[in-house]
């Protein structure tokens, strides 16, 4: 079926990404109804079809060309409560998430247009003390927040202890996650497809501690047990948060997926050899 309504959203400090949003909607726009996000439409001088990336759902929009890099493309996701499938336009460097080079772009999205397919990729949910945090498409990152001091926390899987560690952190990942940050610390690669979460320590002061894969229906609980240490959670490299001594992080998969387009004929192994080598 094709397609009758997009979003385009746009990295706006990027004069390559704002081009290539112009020259996509220039393309378009006679062809398909097209939103903007408000700093792109604010660049390009049309905020007669303004509209934020939460809202695009429900203004009808069928997909999202995220113009940017990875990071664009984790924000933009983090925004919606129900993410609407995302085709990445990569204007960064490496990028697992953006699929599509700037001088392919408007064939691919020619083929989109056309009907297109998705891939959905669990989220990590987070609560902090009982109070939701934005989902993790990629990771959740427990950090010390001050340079060169280590932590001691308490992780545990379905209210079974896992690992009591001094570390600079650990990190919680998902599949799409683990050719992140998780990765870059030692952990795994694992196939999107794998339904599962990775526990990742950074740097940890002991040397049987190494990661862990588990089912993705469980349950993570994340605590710092060292008091007067402040800890800082990331998510996605985007949302950070503090937390200190009794605080408690708890981890499940989200209720919505992230989706994700794929334009490319490669699979999973093919890009990460392409991406890695």
């Amino acid at each position: 079926m094709k397609v009758k309504k997009i979003g385009i959203v746009s990295r706006y400090d990027n004069h390559g990404a704002l081009d290539m949003a112009g020259k996509i909607l220039q393309t378009f726009e006679k062809r398909v109804d097209i939103l903007l996000s408000p700093k792109t439409a604010e660049h390009l001088g049309r905020e007669d079809i303004a509209v934020p990336v939460e809202s695009m759902r429900s203004a009808g929009a069928e997909l999202v060309l995220s113009i940017g890099g990875d990071g664009t493309v984790l924000r933009n996701i983090s925004k919606m409560e129900d993410p609407l499938p995302v085709l990445g336009i990569n204007m960064g460097t490496l990028g697992f998430l953006v699929d599509v080079q700037p001088g392919e772009a408007i064939s691919a999205i020619e083929n989109v247009l056309e009907g297109f397919t998705y891939t959905e990729r669990s989220r990590l949910g987070v609560l902090f003390n009982g109070k939701p945090l934005p989902p993790a498409t990629n990771e959740v990152v427990f950090i010390t927040a001050r340079p060169a001091k280590i932590l001691t926390f308490r992780v545990s899987v379905d209210e079974s202890l896992v690992e009591e560690l001094r570390a600079d952190g650990v990190v919680i990942a998902t599949p799409t996650g683990s050719t992140a940050y998780a990765m870059s610390a030692g952990g795994p690669i694992v196939d999107p497809r794998v339904d599962a979460f990775l526990i990742v320590p950074l740097a940890p002061f002991k040397l049987s501690a190494r990661p862990w894969v588990v089912p993705a229906t469980s349950s993570i609980k994340v605590e710092v047990t060292i008091p007067e240490k402040e800890a800082v959670i990331v998510i996605d490299g985007q949302h950070s948060y503090n937390i200190k001594d009794n605080d408690v992080v708890t981890l499940t998969r989200a209720k919505n997926p992230a989706r994700l387009i794929s334009s490319s004929v490669n699979g999973f192994y093919e890009k990460v050899q392409s991406k890695l080598a």
